[in-house]
């Protein structure tokens, strides 16, 4: 099954629980607008390369289309397509006034020079720059993106309209108007939920077990944020296998140890651990299991095999909807992705807000505007998993749809 596929039963589950009408399903069910490219850039040697890309705008009911861009050598429509479906998810489900919206470019960014690589950005800026805006399409960072990339993208942009229109990109450089906390956003969301889910659970940090699945940007400061509050830290991954440790790890050494030596398994005689592949991290025992990688991580083939209590998707779409039966029958929580990353988003609704009126928060003052933000979405899919009987994602879905209906109703569209 297609990672689209996936999306479009989630919806379709949520919206047989709440009766949801079936004009709206069928509107949500299909993107308003694929937008697909052929980008053109000059190689370093002088030769002509041409690349392909995406830009998927799901639904703007609620606001302008909003998701990232990814760079990588197997992105493609149908990938973008589920992504940006579960950006429209994501926003309804924390009340922020977005859409959703995805894209991406077919390309190894490792394989390009700096030179190479900002000359591919700013013509694919160039090849879209027709869909997007500060009030109609936000493009943000995602998978192998940074900040710099978003700086190249808003200045070309701003080139291409004639005036200063830093707000058509969030997740910039703060020299060139991005958010303070954007860097820890999705990761700081995430463990706002989870304190959450620990009061409701009655869990004592010092005796929970945390493994995760993605020991990078999100992950690794996630592994932090929980060790200043005492949970043990005994599993670390990323794409080259991890690290189990019996009695805990400090986060901190490990992702310094890990960028001096590339992996996270290759710490294993600086900190004592036992070398794991990644499916083996995934089924070892443990209280909290953070997916922070990449999607269909956790699928029927193991899901039978997982013994953690609760799983945390810092990551998108790590569970198939199969495993996701499969998990619920066990009784294991999953505090789903739409909800657990959604602090990024946030931030970025920020960022937007910020450009917008020219004037900058303090890191303290948008983690403090982030913080109930999350709580009232944490609110909002207990209530409704507590009245249908259901899941925490499938009350995420239910959440989500139930307001962009609304807002269907209201602007007239049915």
């Amino acid at each position: 099954m297609s990672l689209f596929e996936n999306t479009l039963k989630q919806i379709n589950k949520a919206a047989s629980i709440m009766n949801l009408d079936k004009d709206v399903l069928t509107l949500m069910s299909n993107p308003q607008r694929i937008v697909e490219v052929s980008i053109p850039v000059k190689m370093d040697n002088g030769d002509l390369k041409i690349f392909q890309g995406f830009r998927v705008q799901h639904s703007n009911y609620c606001g302008p289309y909003k998701g990232g861009i990814r760079y990588h050598q197997d992105v493609d429509m149908g990938e973008v397509k589920a992504l940006s479906a579960w950006m429209s998810i994501k926003c309804s489900v924390v009340g922020i006034p977005l859409g959703g919206g995805k894209g991406g470019i077919v390309v190894n960014p490792k394989e390009l020079s700096s030179g190479e690589l900002e000359r591919l950005t700013r013509a694919y800026v160039r090849a879209i720059a027709d869909f997007i805006g500060p009030t109609k399409d936000v493009p943000a960072p995602d998978l192998n993106t940074t900040p710099q990339i978003m700086d190249w993208f808003a200045d070309e942009y701003s080139k291409y309209v004639g005036h200063d229109a830093k707000g058509v990109v969030t997740g910039k450089t703060l020299e060139h108007g991005g958010s303070k906390g954007r860097n820890i956003a999705t990761a700081q969301g995430g463990v706002y939920v989870l304190d959450e889910v620990a009061r409701e659970k009655g869990l004592d940090p010092a005796n929970t077990r945390v493994i995760i699945q993605g020991f990078g940007n999100a992950g690794g400061v996630v592994a932090q944020l929980l060790a200043k509050k005492g949970y043990q830290i005994i599993g670390a991954s990323d794409s080259q296998g991890g690290l189990i440790f019996d009695k805990g790890t400090d986060p901190d050494a490990l992702l310094k140890c890990k960028a001096d030596k590339t992996t996270v398994a290759n710490c294993d005689t600086d900190f004592g651990g036992r070398r794991v592949t990644n499916e083996e991290l995934l089924e070892t025992e443990c209280d909290i299991l953070i997916l922070a990688a990449l999607e269909n991580q956790v699928h029927k083939d193991n899901a039978d095999k997982i013994k953690a209590k609760i799983i945390c998707e810092l990551a998108n779409g790590p569970t198939t909807p199969e495993a996701d039966e499969m998990l619920a029958k066990r009784g294991i929580m999953i505090v789903p992705d739409v909800l657990f990353n959604a602090g990024g988003v946030t931030v970025s609704w920020f960022e937007m807000l910020q450009n917008a009126e020219n004037k900058y928060w303090s890191e303290e003052e948008a983690l403090q505007k982030l913080l109930p933000i999350m709580v009232d979405g944490w609110k909002a899919l207990k209530a409704n998993a507590d009245k249908y009987g259901c899941t925490l994602r499938e009350a995420a879905y239910v959440t989500s749809l139930q307001r962009i209906a609304e807002k269907i109703k209201e602007k007239g569209i049915l």
